[in-house]
């Protein structure tokens, strides 16, 4: 197996987490000079021209990042109105925050049951959610709040305009009532015509 493309493909999975020297170690079951040389060989690659990534060392860990010197064109995508349409996942991080800020993308991934930092980093990179602090919890999570900018989106004068979740709350469970009920008939149902 080729260990460079290894390390590459664990470097986009992880995203801003990043990878500590120690987990390149322990995943690739290499030595630590070797998982430095893989690290300085994968940088040199990156550092050519003709890549538009870069791996960083910051907060001692190793991350995939984007060159500075093409900011200018990430700049002019975020505010290209063509892609300031909203996926539907992007929606529900951001419904997430909305409803629970000030939150940590770790509480955002332990409600929607998979990873959200890719979503969150758009939706910050978009101004419709800031860094509002660190938590107190291990590690010291950013904490995340919409923006005014979120507000001017969706035409809400402020965040106590959202529409009442309990309402919808009590849709769905009167829907999965239902849904119960009618399983529960035709079980009847069927039971009693057997007997």
């Amino acid at each position: 197996m080729n260990n460079i493309a290894i390390l590459e493909g664990l470097l986009f999975v992880v995203g801003e987490d990043g990878l500590t020297l120690e987990q390149i170690k322990d995943v690739l079951e290499i030595d630590e000079e070797e998982s430095k040389q893989l690290l300085k060989d994968l940088r040199a690659r990156y550092e050519e021209d003709d890549r538009g990534l870069r791996i960083d060392f910051l907060g001692n860990r190793f991350k995939l990042t984007t060159k500075f010197e093409h900011k200018e064109y990430y700049q002019k995508l975020i505010e290209n109105p063509n892609t300031n349409t909203l996926s539907q996942a992007a929606l529900e991080v951001l419904a997430i925050i909305a409803y629970n800020e000030p939150i940590t993308r770790i509480k955002v991934d332990e409600i929607r049951g998979v990873s959200s930092a890719q979503l969150v980093r758009k939706l910050v990179a978009k101004g419709f959610i800031k860094e509002v602090g660190r938590s107190d919890l291990p590690g010291k999570p950013i904490i995340y709040e919409t923006t005014s900018e979120f507000l001017d989106y969706f035409g809400l004068p402020n965040i106590e305009a959202l529409p009442d979740m309990s309402k919808f709350v009590e849709e769905t469970q009167e829907d999965k009532t239902e849904e119960t009920d009618l399983y529960h008939s035709k079980y009847k149902e069927e039971v009693s015509s057997e007997a």
